[in-house]
């Protein structure tokens, strides 16, 4: 299947696996990859960016396909090494990033110097837009089904999908809620 979702990222399949916090290791995204999806490794379920650089590696010993790194950008008294996480992913020949929480912009120039793809997670179309208009490449719209988000709204995909599809000009893929083929069939129908 080619949509601008799977050109984007080099893969087979239009499915990208989410960041999921002490999930997303190297096995699972390398996985994902190689069924012809995007895995995803999570990078601060990592402690430190010098294991997020072992994790990197662990997964291109598994793939020799595309997969990225999740990064969540919240608010903290004491906030993760992000300038690290962000160098080991760069210096890990990572292609794509999924971002989430707080807005990415600060950290794009820098993944994009690289050739760095951004995805950015977001569970409306007001801040879909925010992240196309400071460049992200990628949208995953998070509706109600997705959980673990803050911000969402009550929203389901089945209303925020078509309403994304009139707004974003950058591809975009649903978030939450997939359970099967008939779940991507519907998504791919309202847009996503």
């Amino acid at each position: 299947m080619k949509t601008r979702i799977t050109e984007l990222f080099g893969i087979e399949h239009p499915i990208i696996q989410g960041g999921m916090h002490y999930v997303g290791l190297a096995e699972l995204a390398a996985a994902v990859s190689n069924a012809g999806g995007l895995g995803i490794i999570t990078g601060l379920t990592q402690r430190t960016p010098e294991l997020l650089a072992k994790e990197i590696a662990r997964c291109r010993e598994m793939t020799d396909k595309p997969f990225g790194v999740n990064l969540t950008f919240l608010p903290s008294v004491n906030p993760p090494d992000y300038p690290g996480y962000v160098k080991a992913i760069i210096d890990g020949g990572v292609k794509a990033v999924e971002t989430a929480g707080n807005n990415p912009q600060k950290w794009l120039p820098a993944l994009k110097e690289h050739g760095i793809k951004v995805i950015h997670k977001c569970t409306s179309v007001r801040h879909a837009l925010k992240a196309e208009s400071i460049g992200c490449d990628a949208i995953s719209v998070d509706g109600f089904e997705c959980g673990g988000h803050p911000g969402e709204d009550d929203v389901p995909n089945f209303i925020l999908l078509p309403r994304a599809a009139e707004e974003l000009k950058v591809p975009f893929v649903a978030s939450g809620g997939m359970a099967d083929g008939r779940s991507l069939v519907a998504a791919l129908a309202l847009g996503a």
